[in-house]
């Protein structure tokens, strides 16, 4: 909505500027009309880059993030301008299936850092908050503030100890309908694309919370930085299906995980699949 606001207005801002500098006038108006409209619209991105990025470091990591509603839908307008303007889109499918009034555990295959943005996208309005990687938080303190403002928490990989307290303050988080959980079970970015082992107790999340589990892939992000701007990037998106904590409660940690892994890897191999024919 964003990028066509800013179109609309960067042409009125011209027929604006022919009042001062008469430039459908001039001889060189075919050149100057359209520079101006571009510049105008530039102009207007940036001011919003500006001020999001003025908000988000206003946002103190160090306390405890709220529901912050307003925040979240200025940075999902961003996240539909920004993919306007280098031409990514999404394909969607089995998103009915996601209750748009219930809390529940998102998780996802992991291909890319843009996953999390791609996923937001998709479900605006689910106020979903990822479990990330605490390196974020150090190395890009500007994501890391972002992050902390959408209601997302790090987790230290590398510290079973610490990497417990996430998972238990993640199941409160959802237990207590503050947010949904953005969950990528493999750990790390699979940069083959290739899905890679699932980290089996990062799903006692959804046990502590008996929540429902939304079972979902992605594929394609690793294209995005290749072709953005130049190229049309379509990202393929599925919710495989909810499942209830009724359907997963006596089943172990290990018999969930590889059920999730089996139903990913068969819709991950799908969607190649179709993309080859």
């Amino acid at each position: 909505m964003a990028v066509y606001i800013y179109l609309v207005v960067s042409a009125a801002l011209v027929l604006i500027s022919d009042i001062f500098m008469s430039v459908f006038r001039e001889p060189y108006s075919w050149w100057l009309v359209p520079l101006l409209f571009v510049g105008f619209f530039i102009a207007l991105v940036a001011v919003h880059m500006i001020f999001t990025f003025a908000w988000i470091m206003t946002i103190n990591t160090k306390k405890p993030t709220g529901k912050r509603r307003a925040f979240r839908k200025w940075i999902t307008v961003t996240i539909d301008m920004l993919m306007k303007i280098v031409r990514v889109s999404v394909n969607t499918s089995g998103t009915e299936k996601v209750p748009a009034d219930r809390k529940l555990l998102f998780v996802c295959n992991h291909q890319h850092d843009l996953d999390p943005i791609m996923i937001l996208s998709v479900f605006p309005d689910n106020e979903i908050g990822f479990i990330g990687k605490k390196e974020i938080y150090k190395t890009m303190p500007l994501i890391g503030k972002a992050m902390h403002g959408l209601g997302s928490l790090p987790i230290d990989r590398e510290n079973n100890r610490e990497a417990a307290k996430t998972i238990i303050e993640a199941a409160r988080t959802l237990s207590e309908g503050k947010f949904s959980v953005g969950l990528f079970p493999e750990g790390y970015v699979s940069k083959s694309c290739e899905l890679q082992p699932l980290r089996n107790g990062s799903l006692k999340i959804a046990y502590r919370a008996k929540a429902p589990i939304a079972v979902c892939v992605i594929n394609n992000t690793r294209s995005i930085p290749k072709r953005m701007f130049f190229r049309h990037t379509e990202v393929q998106f599925r919710v495989i299906r909810v499942m209830e904590y009724e359907e997963y409660a006596d089943m172990s940690t290990q018999e969930l995980g590889d059920l999730i892994h089996g139903e990913m890897k068969k819709e991950l191999d799908e969607i190649r699949g179709a993309q080859k024919q």
